[in-house]
């Protein structure tokens, strides 16, 4: 609660950051394009509360999904301690192939950190997580966030070519059926 998740992902689909962003209740839904050069990636955000009170409705978010980004505050140690949790519920519970980053968010609170970036980056590692600092108010690395999960979604699942492709299959002499595949 409070680390900044709805604020990345407002500054990532809007460009646009509130001072006082209210907190989200339950989950909130985003969508954004992203189109690089070996494949256009399409993000379906569920921006999850923070509150312990919607803790068990996260599973129904999460699980299936290609990516994931745990948030904590680095101005708020008791933040990184709860990231540390929904790592482990992710590792116990999430897809085992998915995306995920560990981000230390506000950092352009540097001098009212808490957490070393050290510290993030040592935990991220240990956990094999990709780890950034971000600040969503200047923009720092908010882009550079998803544009990486991006590449590494499509390098996990190189596209298809589109379209369909028909087959001719001779069957009882002359006679001749189409079929199409995907």
């Amino acid at each position: 609660m409070g680390t900044g998740k709805t604020s990345l992902v407002l500054r990532f689909v809007k460009g646009q950051f509130y001072d006082n962003q209210e907190p989200t209740i339950g989950a909130a839904f985003f969508t954004q394009v992203l189109s690089l050069n070996e494949a256009t990636i399409k993000f379906d955000i569920w921006d999850t509360a923070g509150q312990e009170r919607y803790h068990s409705l996260a599973p129904m978010y999460y699980r299936g999904a290609a990516a994931a980004v745990v948030v904590y505050d680095i101005t708020s140690m008791d933040s990184f301690e709860r990231a540390k949790k929904w790592v482990r519920e992710l590792q116990r519970q999430g897809n085992p192939n998915m995306v995920t980053f560990l981000v230390a968010n506000k950092a352009d609170l540097e001098s009212s950190r808490q957490v070393d970036n050290e510290a993030g980056e040592l935990y991220a590692k240990e956990n094999r997580l990709l780890f950034l600092e971000t600040s969503a108010r200047t923009a720092q690395n908010v882009n550079e966030l998803f544009y990486d999960i991006a590449k590494r979604l499509a390098q996990a699942a190189p596209s298809r070519q589109g379209g369909m492709k028909l087959h001719s299959r001779s069957q009882e002499g002359r006679r001749r059926l189409f079929c199409c595949s995907s």
